[in-house]
């Protein structure tokens, strides 16, 4: 049992560097002369692009603002809370 606490607290810890990484992405599209074929701002696009599709799909741009990424954001914040939970009560019924 407490491995699966360990290992659902892992993932939620990874879904917390995600939400870290996609908010640089987010906060990275307010500097429209960015050049993208650098290394490291195609690695972050590369990550978070894929996730953020997702959501892109389900809400269109609105007046030129990509509100996708709130929606993005919802929905790995629910995702930690979830597994942080679940995490807590399998390490309270083992003990």
């Amino acid at each position: 049992m407490e491995v699966l606490a360990q290992l659902l607290l892992v993932v939620s810890n990874t879904l917390q560097i995600y939400s870290l990484i996609l908010l640089v992405r987010v906060l990275l599209t307010w500097f429209p002369n960015l050049d993208w074929s650098n290394p490291v701002l195609s690695t972050v696009s590369s990550i978070t692009d894929p996730y953020l599709g997702v959501f892109r799909g389900l809400i269109p741009p609105i007046g030129g603002l990509d509100l996708s990424a709130i929606l993005a954001f919802l929905a790995l914040s629910f995702g930690q809370q979830i597994l942080g939970s679940l995490s807590m009560s399998v390490l309270a019924g083992a003990y």
